[in-house]
């Protein structure tokens, strides 16, 4: 059961040193007049379970064309692990922040350290979550990303007391394919995935608040994004095993509150996700909010709806998050 007693006495039991693993390659600024942060947490001690016989090779790739803003995606993740914002005056919250990347790579920039920046300036603890990737061979396939957050949010949690956090006050976010992750973890959380590695594994992976923005939910065309698909499911997956990986199939009554946010001009992701995902909640009683913008496109992440409505929406994720306990 997640109480505050439960969950403050397993962290204070806390005695493992975790491990960090910088992002590789990163150089010391991001660009934009935002520093880095230099401080990383390793998900597992050693590596990660159901590795490949060969480890995927890191890559990082600078996608930005020119001066300006970074936009930086890292591929062939080998150590899963947390970068954590630190803010200067904690508010006792935190939020698991999980980019996407489409399954082929993590977007770390636009969807990761960009919202670590935004929400640790205004008193969150947020760690951006590196989850590996189901086409690099690991023995839990499709559920490897949801292994990697659910263990980060117990982990977490195990931690709440080395980072001023109240355990129970944990969110999360995910956008595009980290959204499905996001998703996934808030509808099976309770689905046990790896064999416990330590006491932080008996702790919840349940989110008190879970946001989308633009994501992936679909597994079957028309709505599902083609390339997600096929690198989580495969080339020829069977309906039973589309429907095991919607999270709009797999709604529990104790789902926690979500907030969706989508462009209706989203090209990439059809809107028609987030409204399966709404109707699903809603016939769940599942408590659920959605904005939906007219324009946008997919991506849009902070830094592209600036100066437009969309722009409006960590705003609106904050006030509604608020009104959920999350603040």
């Amino acid at each position: 059961m997640l109480t505050r007693r439960t969950l403050l006495a397993a962290g204070a039991a806390a005695t493992h040193v975790f491990a960090q693993t910088p992002p590789p390659g990163f150089t010391a600024g991001s660009g934009s007049g935002m520093a880095d942060p230099a401080e990383t947490i390793n998900l597992w001690p050693g590596i990660a379970p159901g590795a490949p016989p060969a480890l995927p090779v890191e890559a990082v790739a600078e996608r930005a064309a020119g001066a300006g803003l970074r936009d930086r995606a890292v591929a062939g993740i080998s150590r899963p692990r947390l970068v954590v914002f630190r803010p200067e005056r904690p508010n006792g919250a935190a939020l698991l922040v999980m980019p996407g990347g489409g399954f082929r790579l993590i977007v770390i920039d636009k969807e990761g350290y960009e919202i670590g920046h935004a929400l640790s300036a205004r008193g969150f603890t947020v760690f951006v979550l590196f989850y590996r990737l189901p086409g690099d061979g690991w023995s839990a396939g499709p559920d490897v990303a949801l292994a990697d957050a659910q263990r980060a949010m117990r982990l977490i949690r195990h931690r709440a007391a080395d980072y001023g956090i109240d355990p129970v006050r944990v969110g999360a976010m995910g956008f595009s394919a980290g959204g499905h992750v996001c998703a996934d973890m808030a509808t099976r959380f309770g689905t046990r995935i790896d064999a416990e590695a330590d006491e932080a594994d008996r702790l919840s992976a349940r989110p008190l608040v879970a946001a989308l923005i633009y994501p992936v939910i679909s597994m079957r065309p028309p709505l599902a994004h083609a390339g997600a698909r096929r690198l989580l499911l495969g080339a020829d997956p069977t309906p039973a095993q589309e429907a095991a990986h919607a999270p709009d199939h797999n709604v529990p009554s104790d789902a926690p509150p979500m907030f969706l946010v989508h462009a209706e001009d989203d090209e990439a992701v059809p809107v028609g996700n987030s409204l399966a995902l709404h109707a699903a909640l809603r016939a769940r009683s599942v408590p659920v909010e959605m904005h939906l913008f007219t324009t946008g496109g997919h991506g849009f992440g902070l830094r592209k709806a600036i100066g437009t409505p969309a722009g409006h929406w960590l705003a609106l994720f904050l006030r509604w998050a608020g009104s959920q306990g999350f603040r």
